[in-house]
Parts: C-alpha cells; sequence; structure tokens
C-alpha cells in the first residue's frame, strides 16, 4: 500500500498537537502573564509555531493523505522536526531551515495534486503553499515577523478559499462566482507581494482582496444552505459563517492599521485572521478531516458549539481591547483564547473516545473523496427539505 496507515500517522499529529500547546504558552508570555518561559526567547516563537509548527505540519499531514503517497509525509515531518527545534532552543537557523524545507516539499505535493486536476480550486491552494514557502524563506534570511507575516496569512487563507471553492462545485455556482472569486485572490496576492516593498500600501491592497475573499465566500459557499440542516451539517456551516465573518473583519482592520507595528492595532490584524477565521475553519472541518488523517471517528455532539461561541466571544473581548487600548480586555481575551482551543482539543478527545471503533480499511478514501461523499447527502436532505 503506497499510503501511510492511519497509526503511522500519529506520531506527525502529535508534533502538530504539541506545538498547538508550545505556541499557546509562548502566546500566554507574549500577552504578559506572569508564566514559567520553559526556556528563554520561547515567547519570541509564538508565530512560527502556531503558523508553521502547528498549522503548517496539519495542512502538511492532511495534503500527504490527499496525495496518498508516503513521500508526501516528508513535510509535515520537517515542519514538525523544526517546531521542536524552536521548541527546545536548538541553535538558530536549525528550526527556519527545516520549516522552510518543510515548505518546500508540500510544493511538491501539490506539484502532484496538480498533475491530477489543475483547476481553479488547486491553483489557489498551490499558490497559498508558494506564499508559505516565500515567507518562510524570508524569516530564514532574516527579515522581521511584521514585515513578512502577510505570506503567511497569504497561505493559510488562500489554502481554505481553494478548499472552499472546489465544494461549492456541489451547488453549481454561476459562472460569474468564479471570475469575482478570482479577482478577490489575485488582488489579494498582489498585496501580499507589494508589502514586502511598501509594507502599508501593500497591505491595504491586502486588505481589499481579503474583504471581496470573505464576501465570496459568504455569498458562494454551500455553508449559506446547508445551515438550514440539522447536526453535523449545521455545525459546520455555523462556523464557516463565523469565519467568514472574522475574515471580513480582519480585511478592514488591515486597511484601517496597514503596516503598523503598534501592539494593539497589529495584535487586532493578525488575531482576527490567524485565530478568529483559521480556528473557525478547523473547528468546521475537525469532524470530517481527522477521520480521514488518523482513522479514528469525530460523533457529532451538541457541545462542539461550546468552544465555537466561547471563540468568538473571547475574540471579541481582545479585538475590543485592542481597539480601545484597554491592557485588561487584551490580556484577559487572549487567555481566553488559549482556554477555547484546550476546550476544542478535550471536546475533540472525548468524541474520539467515545466513538465505537471502526477498521482502518474505512478510511482510506481520500480527504476530498470522504468530504464531497458528505456535502452530496447534506445536499440531498436539503433539497428533500425544501420540496
Amino acid at each position: 500500500m503506497p499510503d501511510l496507515r492511519p497509526r503511522s500517522r500519529f506520531p506527525l499529529l502529535a508534533l502538530a498537537i504539541f506545538s498547538l500547546l508550545a505556541a499557546l504558552w509562548a502566546g500566554l508570555l507574549r500577552l504578559g502573564w506572569s508564566i514559567p518561559p520553559l526556556r528563554p526567547g520561547l515567547d519570541v516563537a509564538h508565530g512560527p509555531l502556531m503558523v508553521s509548527g502547528f498549522l503548517g505540519t496539519l495542512i502538511g499531514l492532511e495534503r500527504a493523505v490527499a496525495v496518498a503517497r508516503k513521500p508526501a509525509y516528508i513535510a509535515p515531518a520537517l515542519t514538525g522536526l523544526g517546531a521542536l527545534a524552536l521548541i527546545f532552543g536548538v541553535p538558530e537557523p536549525a528550526g527556519a531551515v527545516l520549516i522552510t524545507a518543510g515548505s518546500a516539499a508540500l510544493l511538491g505535493s501539490f506539484a502532484v495534486i496538480l498533475s491530477r486536476q489543475t483547476a481553479l480550486f488547486t491553483v489557489t491552494m498551490t499558490l497559498g503553499a508558494l506564499a508559505w514557502f516565500v515567507g518562510n524563506t524570508l524569516w530564514l534570511f532574516g527579515v522581521a515577523i511584521p514585515s513578512m507575516v502577510s505570506w503567511w496569512a497569504a497561505f493559510l487563507v488562500l489554502t481554505i478559499a481553494g478548499e472552499r471553492l472546489e465544494l461549492t462545485r456541489m451547488i453549481r455556482p454561476p459562472g460569474l462566482s468564479r471570475t469575482l472569486f478570482a479577482i478577490a485572490a489575485i488582488v489579494f496576492l498582489a498585496g501580499v507581494t507589494a508589502s514586502s516593498f511598501w509594507l502599508a500600501p501593500g497591505m491595504r491592497v491586502a486588505g481589499a482582496g481579503i474583504v471581496a475573499l470573505a464576501l465570496w465566500l459568504a455569498r458562494y459557499d454551500v455553508a449559506r444552505r446547508t445551515i438550514y440542516l440539522e447536526g453535523l451539517p449545521r455545525f459546520i456551516a455555523a462556523s464557516l459563517l463565523g469565519g467568514y465573518a472574522w475574515l471580513g473583519v480582519s480585511g478592514v482592520l488591515w486597511l484601517v492599521f496597514a503596516g503598523s507595528m503598534a501592539t494593539f492595532p497589529y495584535d487586532a490584524m493578525l488575531h482576527s485572521v490567524f485565530l478568529g477565521f483559521v480556528f473557525s475553519m478547523i473547528f468546521a472541518h475537525a469532524p470530517v478531516i481527522f477521520p480521514a488523517v488518523t482513522g479514528k471517528a469525530v460523533p457529532y455532539r451538541p457541545a462542539f458549539y461550546a468552544h465555537v461561541v466561547l471563540l468568538h466571544l473571547s475574540l471579541l473581548l481582545r479585538i475590543v481591547g485592542d481597539l480601545v487600548g484597554s491592557l485588561q480586555a487584551y490580556q484577559w481575551g487572549g487567555l481566553l483564547n488559549v482556554v477555547t482551543l484546550l476546550v476544542f482539543l478535550g471536546n475533540t478527545g472525548f468524541a474520539v473516545m467515545s466513538a465505537p471503533k471502526r477498521k482502518e480499511s474505512d478510511f482510506y478514501q481520500p480527504v476530498h473523496d470522504r468530504t464531497e461523499t458528505a456535502l452530496i447527502e447534506e445536499r440531498a436532505r436539503f433539497s428533500a427539505m425544501s420540496r
């Protein structure tokens, strides 16, 4: 069998989760909470650990499952090892080198995906992976994170937007929608590119692209229909639509505060997209993607709404604190953000532990085949309800 068995993927998933926990600890240090630093300088690694150590490894693992070839797992292995180097303070630039190499390996996986199917959604996701590689390369060569973080944002926004574009095929949106999507993505990527030379103007253009992508997703995503279903489809839709709202907020903040390095505006610009948008997407997709990656079922539980609601409330407190300059709201909102992600891990873990056992062979269907099958079933139920 060319692919890894689900149980063989667990070490890579464990590296991603360990990176998340370390990133959360580093984040609390950056917020000013008095906790042990574990090692000097860990707080500086918060961004790289969260974006590249956790999210990069997780996305690399999901792509490797989709490619279904053992060499594709090189990407998440390298980024996971790079995260470990950052966590344990291995002398620089070991961590950055490993993470950059991992992002280059992910481009190899997308080359395979493009060879199988060249479409707007696969091109969009490939551009997202390329943006991650560019951002990591800039970071490796000493460019300050505030000056290159828009490349990391492009990695996540384009990857997620591309995945959602793929699933819109199930509802057959008008042809014009694809043109509008392409224009929004081009504006966003052009702004990100320009920000490497003219930070503030480039970020404003990127902000306009983010707003356009948020509006497109809110208008054309299947979530607008599946929100009327019950159970897991409604939960996924609610999480998605909340995430699109945060994406729109982040675009507006980029337009208003572009280029600002002040603590509060910078925090608002970054966490509205990296936390509000990206983690809403993770919450939505976890019950579908996790089983395909690990071979462990994640049955839907109404308790999943707890971490979704807590995410929105805690982030709202934090962003409002940023906008009014309240250190207390900024710190407590950030602390509750950490609690939210721990609740998410606990909720997901409990669902896995309480699920009936299934054979590994049940989970060899590629990730996108599984998500599309679920979407077709949801569409059929929606049609039946509409008649």
